[in-house]
């Protein structure tokens, strides 16, 4: 039933190109971009190449179309089974394996090949092995055998980070690192945050995530205690390592207090679905908001206003 002869199920070119379109799971891909872009701007203190800023962004879209599509192949039986899944393209039919496994390679092809010609090697190895991590550490081995399996596989969410500073820098840096581990903290409360609100259709196909295992109020504590990490680490970009400045840390305070207070509302209330919803919509809020932060303190233009800001306060003191 899965393999049904793609020319059934299409009518139009159009309606090929927007199965081919939600095999890569496009809503996903925007807040890969967005840590991408957060990176490059503080590795370029606020001054990145507009060129090599939007090659890094296509092949970082590339990337991850690419490590989608591939999940999409390896996971097309839970996906039938589970009603929310079943009308995507491949358990759907409506595209066939071979065809799927062709453009997951065609766009690895490509985003290699456009990194490694436009931007460096290191950028384009590291997006290499985002794709390698996420389809064989976090689907094949981890999402179907072990609870750590959003703690371990976030990795593959956070290499982005690394892209953009290797695309900038050439190198990785205790600050490339920082950034990787934000977004890797990050992941657990985010995907758990949305585990509660499915956790019946993930026991209906034996997925092992934490709620389904171990129960709301044990998960609902792991993400208390990962958004307190989470936000711990973001102030590290301001003290120790002095990466960022006060507009940055007034923006990490706020979003990071938020935050907080949502994952503590949804600790007394483990059952509560709307509470997860709140707290899995907010998550990636806070994260665009964050890396917004990040490029906005980076500017130059920020640095001369603040510095107007002081010279004025000292001025009349």
């Amino acid at each position: 039933m899965i393999e049904t002869n793609v020319s059934k199920q299409h009518e139009s070119i159009l309606q090929i190109l927007q199965s081919y379109y939600q095999l890569t799971k496009p809503r996903i891909i925007p807040l890969l971009l967005i840590t991408t872009a957060g990176s490059m701007w503080i590795a370029a203190k606020g001054q990145v190449d507009p060129m090599l800023l939007l090659v890094t962004l296509v092949g970082g879209t590339l990337a991850a179309a690419s490590a989608q599509t591939v999940n999409c192949i390896y996971d097309r039986d839970i996906d039938y089974e589970m009603e929310r899944t079943r009308h995507r393209p491949i358990p759907s039919g409506r595209i066939q394996l071979r065809d799927a496994l062709i453009f997951a390679i065609a766009l690895a092809v490509a985003s290699f090949t456009l990194l490694s010609v436009f931007a460096n090697l290191p950028a384009a190895l590291l997006a290499m092995s985002g794709i390698v991590f996420y389809v064989l550490v976090y689907t094949h081995w981890l999402k179907r055998h072990s609870t750590q399996n959003i703690v371990i596989g976030g990795a593959a969410g956070a290499i982005p980070t690394l892209v953009g500073w290797a695309a900038v820098t050439g190198t990785l840096s205790w600050t490339a690192w920082l950034l990787f581990a934000i977004v890797f903290l990050w992941t657990p409360p985010h995907f758990w945050a949305l585990a509660l609100m499915i956790r019946d259709d993930y026991a209906k196909v034996g997925v092992p995530m934490l709620p389904v295992v171990a129960g709301n109020p044990a998960t609902v504590r792991q993400i208390w205690w990962y958004t307190l990490i989470t936000v711990a680490a973001t102030l590290i970009l301001v003290y120790p390592l002095q990466q960022t400045g006060f507009v940055y840390c007034a923006i990490a305070l706020y979003l990071g207090g938020v935050f907080i207070y949502k994952a503590w509302q949804l600790m007394q209330n483990p059952e509560d679905r709307n509470l997860a919803r709140g707290v899995f919509l907010y998550s990636i809020s806070y994260m665009m908001l964050l890396c917004l932060g990040m490029v906005v303190d980076s500017l130059p233009f920020t640095h001369h206003v603040i510095s107007f800001v002081v010279s004025q306060l000292h001025f009349f003191s």
